[in-house]
C-alpha cells in the first residue's frame, strides 16, 4: 500500500473533530476504530478494569475525575516469531481554555498546509500517522507492530500502564510525541504536589491583629525557587545538561481568602516538580520537603506521578530510530533530552527499550490555535513506516542505563 498525504489528512481531520478531554476518550477512540477498519486493520477496543488497576504496583495516579478507561490496539503481523515493536500515542487532549480560537477548537480544519485544531500536533495527528505509516508497511512483514492507542496520558499515563498490564511482550517502543523529530532518549519525571499555609483571620481595617496567609506564602514560594535552582545546578544527564531549565519547579495554582475586608486565614497552593534523571519519586519528594521544613507549609503529594526515564543514545534501537527518521525528514536526526514527564518511562521501567520522535510544534500543544504541519504528518508515517520495514530484534541487546 502507497502511503497518500491527502488520506492520510482527511483521517487526522475526523480524529481532531471528535472532542476527547481527558477522562471522554471513548468518543475518538471508536472514530479511531473506523479509521483503522478502512485501512484494512482489525482494531480491538476495549474497557480497563479501573478498580483493579487502582490498587496495582506502580499505579501511576490521575487527576481527572474518570468513570471509564478504554484502549484501542491494531496489530500488523509480522512473520512467525518475528519481533514484535509497539507504538504508543494518546488520544485524550487538554481543554480549549478560554483564548480565542481561529477556527474552533474542534474543527479539524485543513487551510494553508496545516491541520488545525485541539490534538493535531498533540498528539492525535501522529496516531492517525502512525496508522498509516503502518497500512504503508503491510508487505514488509519483517515484525509484527501493535500501536496502542491509549486514554489519560494527560494526567499521568494510566492508559499506557493499563495496556503494558495487558500485553508488555515487546522487544521495543516508538511513542511518536512532538519532537522536532529529534530521537529523545532521557525524560524527566514529574511530581504533583499542594501545600497550604495557615495565618490568622482579622478585619482588614485591623490587620496587624492577624497574620496574613499570603504573607506567610511569600516565604515558601522563594523557597521553591531556590529548591528550583538547586536542582538544577550541576546537572548530570549530558543530554538534559543542554537543556536551558531540565527540571521546572512551578506553582500553577493559588487560592487564599475569603472577603476582601479580611486578612486571609489560609492560603493553598498546587504545582509541579520537575525530577531529575536516574533520582527516583521518593528522592525527589524527600528533598523539596526537606527544602519547606523551616517554614509553616503542609506539603501533599498527590495526582500523576511521572518518573524519569533514559535509553542510551547509542543503544541499538535508538539508532534504528534516528535512521529511520533522518531518511524520512532529509536532516540527521539528534538523541536529545526533554524536560516533560512522558509515558516513555512506563515501558522503560519494564526493561522495553523506548524513545520518542515525532513532528515539530511541541511549543504549539496545549495553547490555542494549535496545528501541525501536514508534510509533517505525512515525514512522520513515512519514517515509521521505513521503521516497521526494517526493524529487527536481533542487535537490540544493549541494556537500558536504570529504572526511573
Amino acid at each position: 500500500m502507497t502511503l497518500g498525504p491527502d488520506a492520510l489528512a482527511r483521517d487526522a481531520a475526523a480524529l481532531v473533530e471528535v472532542p476527547s478531554v481527558t477522562g471522554a476518550e471513548r468518543p475518538a477512540l471508536e472514530r479511531l476504530a473506523e479509521i483503522a477498519e478502512a485501512l484494512g486493520f482489525e482494531p480491538e477496543l476495549y474497557e480497563h478494569d479501573l478498580e483493579a488497576l487502582r490498587g496495582l504496583p506502580g499505579y501511576p495516579g490521575e487527576e481527572t475525575d474518570r468513570r471509564e478507561l478504554l484502549g484501542l490496539t491494531v496489530c500488523l503481523p509480522g512473520r512467525e516469531a518475528a519481533p514484535r515493536l509497539a507504538l504508543d500515542g494518546h488520544v485524550d487532549v487538554v481543554a480549549p481554555g478560554n483564548e480565542h480560537w481561529r477556527h474552533g477548537p474542534w474543527s479539524g480544519a485543513i487551510e494553508g498546509g496545516r491541520l488545525h485544531g485541539r490534538g493535531s500536533v498533540d498528539m492525535k495527528g501522529a496516531v492517525v500517522a502512525a496508522l498509516h505509516g503502518m497500512a504503508a508497511a503491510r508487505a514488509a512483514q519483517r515484525c509484527e507492530v501493535v500501536l496502542h492507542a491509549v486514554s489519560s496520558e494527560e494526567d499521568g499515563g494510566l492508559g499506557t500502564f493499563a495496556a503494558l498490564e495487558r500485553d508488555d511482550r515487546f522487544d521495543a517502543c516508538l511513542i511518536p510525541e512532538p519532537t522536532g523529530f529529534d530521537v529523545v532518549c532521557a525524560q524527566a519525571g514529574a511530581l504533583t504536589f499542594s501545600g497550604e499555609v495557615s495565618g490568622r483571620g482579622a478585619h482588614a481595617a485591623m490587620r496587624l491583629e492577624g497574620e496574613s496567609a499570603i504573607d506567610a506564602y511569600i516565604g515558601v514560594h522563594h523557597a521553591l525557587a531556590a529548591h528550583e535552582r538547586e536542582v538544577n545546578a550541576g546537572v548530570e544527564h549530558p543530554l538534559m545538561r543542554t537543556l536551558e531549565l531540565p527540571y521546572p519547579l512551578s506553582v500553577g495554582r493559588l487560592e487564599a481568602g475569603e472577603w476582601s475586608s479580611s486578612v486571609p486565614d489560609r492560603l493553598s497552593f498546587e504545582g509541579r516538580l520537575g525530577v531529575r534523571v536516574g533520582e527516583t519519586l521518593e528522592e525527589a519528594e524527600q528533598a523539596l520537603r526537606a527544602a519547606l521544613d523551616h517554614l509553616p507549609v503542609t506539603l501533599a503529594f498527590s495526582g500523576a506521578r511521572f518518573a524519569p526515564a533514559q535509553v542510551s543514545p547509542t543503544h541499538p534501537f535508538a539508532d534504528r530510530v534516528i535512521a529511520a527518521f533522518s531518511e524520512s525528514t532529509g536532516h540527521r536526526a539528534r538523541a536529545v533530552g526533554v524536560p516533560y514527564g512522558a509515558d516513555m518511562r512506563l515501558f522503560c521501567e519494564r526493561g522495553i527499550s523506548c524513545v520518542m520522535a515525532g513532528t515539530p510544534g511541541i511549543e504549539r500543544a496545549h495553547a490555542a490555535n494549535e496545528y501541525v504541519e501536514l508534510k509533517d504528518l505525512t515525514r512522520l508515517a513515512r519514517a515509521i513506516q521505513r521503521l516497521a520495514e526494517t526493524y529487527t530484534a536481533s542487535a537490540d541487546t544493549g541494556t537500558l542505563p536504570g529504572r526511573g
